[in-house]
């Protein structure tokens, strides 16, 4: 006859009993405390022992506008404050500032120094992990939000302090240095525009100066050339007019000679002569000229012989005289001489005025800058309270919560591995009983 058997052990649920699997942690609860002691001293240890690390800060904020009101009134240079603060954020940003401030102040980094490393690669490691430059937000556009703070994690033998309050005065320094030299810059360059325009008025003055008494002088050569021309064909025109009167006195002569006219006569008079010899006073209206040879041989010979013994005629027309003067005023020109003679040409420079006053201006300008203040320290870098590193607190709490973990973990895995092996010896006895009940219900 069958009979049925039950089930191996083997066949059982697989779920875990949570109680049963408190109560077992529990029953190890000194297992799990002392892990978590044990942690949490480690964790302590650290905390003490461990190389503290300090942090200071330093905030700027942009300078009142007043402190940049000269440099802006100037109208050569313009910045604003919020320029300034950003020129100062990038100077403390720059890797060669940095650089540069590590070098000069070597005695402040001896402890970023480490034996093999070159002076570059020492900074470069400081420059990485110890100073951190933080912006606000640019999603901010309030005043309040204008600022920049510079962050610096050092080891406790190091004067943090005075590095970061050493470096922000550098930086200022440096960026009012570099704001001087570029308005020095400015300045100069704009000295130098102004100088070249006024040159280029005092050569087109100088040119037109040359012109103008190129063109007086021309003018003058021009005139004295007209008026030489002039005199001589007047003087040609009067020694004509004197050979043809000696011509005409020598044909009037010849005829009062075969006339017998030796003194001066008239033709009324001639003919009265022949008739009567009375006394009779004649008067004689008569509007026809009286031929030359009525003058008489006696007149007609003493005025050829006086224009045969003249050496000039010209004192016989007005305009040689008037000519004789205008080539003598063209002997010197006054307005050329006076041209000439000026001492100081500047004064006569046209459109200049403006640009004199520039140069007095900017000459003017005070271009020392060590006074300006580019950006106010709202927060200089003071002595720390506490290390940033390590927090004692954290660390403490962190270990401790690491070893109660680790305390559960070693418990769990301890009483999974004694109910796997609970589990084995029976499974392997239930296996063994089954075999030989089915072995005997077969042979039945």
């Amino acid at each position: 006859m069958n009979r049925t058997s039950p089930l191996p052990p083997s066949a059982a649920s697989d779920e875990i009993d949570l109680f049963e699997l408190f109560h077992a942690i529990w029953r190890q609860k000194k297992l799990v405390i002392g892990c978590t002691l044990l942690a949490g001293v480690l964790g302590a240890g650290y905390a003490f022992l461990a190389p503290k690390t300090y942090e200071v800060s330093s905030v700027l904020r942009p300078a009142a506008i007043n402190e940049l009101d000269a440099l802006n009134r100037s109208e050569v240079y313009k910045l604003p404050p919020a320029d300034a603060l950003l020129k100062v954020g990038a100077q403390l940003d720059s890797y060669e500032a940095r650089l540069g401030f590590f070098k000069d102040h070597e005695e402040l980094f001896k402890a970023f120094k480490k034996p093999g490393q070159s002076l570059e690669q020492s900074f470069e490691e400081f420059n990485r992990n110890s100073v951190n430059l933080i912006l606000p937000d640019p999603k901010k556009s309030d005043s309040l939000s204008n600022y920049i703070r510079l962050e610096l994690q050092y080891p406790a033998d190091v004067d943090g302090v005075a590095i970061l309050n050493g470096f922000v005065d550098y930086a200022i320094a440096a960026e009012r240095q570099q704001v001087g030299a570029d308005l020095k810059v400015i300045v100069n360059n704009r000295l130098t525009e102004l100088k070249g325009k006024i040159d280029a008025a005092r050569s087109n003055y100088d040119t037109d100066k040359e012109s103008k008494i190129a063109k007086l002088l021309e003018a003058d050569r021009l005139k004295r050339a007209q008026l030489q021309d002039e005199l001589s064909a007047l003087r040609l025109q009067m020694k004509m007019e004197r050979t043809n009167r000696l011509a005409e006195l020598a044909e009037a002569i010849s005829i009062a000679k075969s006339m017998g006219i030796r003194t001066p006569t008239t033709p009324s008079s001639m003919a009265d002569a022949t008739r009567s010899s009375g006394q009779v006073m004649r008067t004689e209206v008569n509007n026809q000229k009286i031929p030359l040879y009525f003058m008489g041989t006696e007149a007609l010979e003493a005025e050829r012989a006086a224009l045969q013994q003249r050496t000039s005629d010209d004192f016989t027309n007005p305009r040689i005289a008037e000519i004789g003067k205008e080539l003598q005023l063209l002997e010197s020109n006054r307005e050329v001489e006076v041209l000439r003679k000026r001492g100081n040409e500047d004064i006569f420079l046209q459109d200049v005025e403006p640009l004199r006053a520039e140069v007095a201006r900017l000459r003017g300008l005070n271009i020392d800058m060590s006074n300006l203040k580019l950006v106010t320290i709202d927060r200089r870098a003071q002595e720390p309270l506490s290390p940033v590193k390590p927090k004692k607190p954290l660390v403490i709490a962190l270990s401790l919560v690491g070893g109660l973990l680790l305390g559960l973990m070693i418990a769990l895995i301890r009483y999974f591995i004694r109910s796997r092996s609970q589990a084995l010896p029976y499974t392997a006895l239930g296996d063994s009983s089954f075999a030989r009940r089915e072995g005997k219900d077969e042979s039945l």
